[in-house]
């Protein structure tokens, strides 16, 4: 399945790196402070209120808060289920994890979200094999230039949550201290602005040195490439996405082809930050249940959903002339096509599969690679989904040693053979019957065998001599009459010895 060509606004975004950092941060402005629904504010006023929502946003009135909540009793038993799986976490991901997938589908219920991300991408099996090395890199200077642009990053992540009120606060703290420990632990990549988002809402549920561990696992096993200096992984995430669009809802692809609004303009601020500057908040932390345990294709369900509600029917269509337009109607999607049970449940119906994510980058990929020979993002190092980080993980651990013993011997492991149980006496006689039976089929093909060897040796036997023909014809055996002695010799002469075979003689006359 192959996109189409490319747009002209596509085919610049890909020549300079420059714009696509332009697309970002114009989208960063456009949300500046107080314009996503859920995440920096959900407010449409001046001063925030001091009641808070169930997440900790300021401003919140009590009625909204319980709505779209399921029932306690259904809640408390979903908690006692994911405890039940974490406490065997190894058992769940080697033996249950489409199970564990269902769960993330239905939503981790807010109370155990702290400890199931972190299993879930592999933060907490990075952390237990690290200890003491995120206190390392907080104490760590860092560069200044880093500190400086995240410093003036800090403010502008949800400054309606109670934690990043104030700048002296532990949440903006934090925040700083983390962000500046990622930039000392991966000094290449350093820090991107889309990184900030991401961080916080991390550092919303869990500690520091969590945080921390479960955004090295996202950056480098769930989105490699996403917030590296160069940016390939979104460039080439972008023509996946058209490509998906163009067969998962053909009218907004032609729109957006039509007006050449590229997918860098729409799809870099929603893939980097994860969707937690675009939606509610309550859709963002379910959208993040799914990613963790299904990988980025997630990412790219949600895209889709979001532009065939806001571009996918004609009425949608008809007062969007323009970019501009274009792009105001994806910001604008009404907050009831959003909620999180209704929305969710529409995502995970998009006929979108692993495969088709990896199909598509091999396509894009190549079809990059003639346009900028130089590009040199690799999709094979991102790993599809939890149970594959999982996989990764214990593949480490297996082939290094743990710290403390000693590397075991370099020595050939006996190969147990193990038989297998005999089988019931109904099956036993039934192969036996068959056993028996082509025994008589390899005898009789045998016996088939010599008999046309036979035949075939019969044939290549030379023949006697030839018989007289006597077919049809008469004829008469006369018996030579004998004389006498008198008559055939003297007197006194003795007869000579007869002649061999010569008595009687049989004359024949045909």
């Amino acid at each position: 399945m192959a996109s189409g060509p490319m747009s002209s606004a596509d085919s610049s975004s890909l020549s300079t790196l420059e714009e696509l950092s332009d697309a970002f941060d114009s989208a960063l402005g456009c949300h500046d402070d107080s314009s996503s629904l859920g995440s920096d504010s959900e407010l449409n006023g001046a001063a925030p209120y001091r009641q808070t929502d169930r997440y900790g946003f300021l401003g919140a009135s009590g009625t909204q808060d319980g709505m779209g909540q399921p029932p306690v009793e259904l809640i408390r038993h979903r908690e006692v289920r994911w405890l039940e799986m974490t406490s065997h976490w190894e058992k769940a991901m080697a033996r249950r994890y489409k199970k564990v997938k269902v769960l993330c589908r239905k939503g981790i219920p807010s109370s155990m979200r702290a400890r199931c991300w972190p299993l879930l991408c592999g933060g907490q099996t990075s952390m237990d094999h690290n200890h003491g090395k995120y206190k390392e890199l907080e104490q760590s200077p860092g560069d200044p230039q880093w500190l400086e642009t995240i410093e003036k990053d800090i403010h502008r992540q949800f400054p309606f949550h109670e934690m990043f009120l104030s700048p002296e606060g532990h949440g903006q703290r934090g925040l700083m201290q983390l962000l500046k420990a990622y930039t000392v632990y991966r000094p290449r990549e350093g820090y991107c602005q889309a990184q900030g988002p991401v961080a916080a809402v991390l550092l919303m549920h869990m500690p520091a040195e969590q945080a921390f561990w479960c955004l090295v696992q996202i950056s480098e096993r769930y989105l490699p490439g996403y917030y590296s200096p160069e940016m390939e992984a979104v460039l080439l995430d972008g023509e996946v996405f058209v490509a998906l669009l163009r067969r998962v809802c053909p009218k907004a692809y032609k729109h957006l082809q039509k007006h050449s609004v590229g997918p860098l303009l729409y799809v870099t601020e929603w893939f980097l930050c994860l969707y937690s500057r675009t939606l509610p908040f309550p859709t963002v932390l379910r959208i993040w249940d799914a990613f963790l345990s299904e990988g980025v294709k997630v990412l790219f369900r949600v895209g889709l959903v979001l532009v065939r509600l806001a571009l996918g029917s004609s009425e949608n269509l008809r007062d969007c002339t323009g970019v501009v337009e274009t792009l105001e109607k994806l910001r604008s999607i009404p907050a009831r096509l959003l909620q999180e049970d209704t929305f969710m449940a529409e995502v995970h119906n998009v006929a979108v599969s692993d495969r088709d994510v990896e199909r598509e980058c091999r396509t894009q990929l190549a079809k990059l690679r003639k346009v900028r020979p130089d590009f040199r993002y690799r999709p094979e190092q991102r790993l599809p989904n939890a149970k594959a980080v999982f996989d990764a993980q214990q593949l480490e651990d297996a082939q290094q040693p743990k710290k403390g013993r000693h590397p075991a011997p370099a020595f050939l492991i006996p190969e147990i053979v193990v038989d297998p149980p005999p089988p019931p006496p109904k099956e036993q006689r039934r192969l036996e019957r068959e056993r028996l039976k082509e025994q008589r089929r390899q005898e009789q093909e045998r016996r088939r065998q010599e008999e046309a060897a036979e035949k075939q040796a019969r044939k290549k036997k030379p023949l006697g001599r030839k018989k007289p023909d006597t077919r049809g014809k008469t004829f008469h055996v006369a018996q030579r009459p004998m004389l006498s002695l008198a008559q055939e010799g003297g007197e006194g002469e003795e007869p000579g010895p007869t002649k061999r075979n010569s008595a009687p003689y049989l004359e024949t006359y045909f």
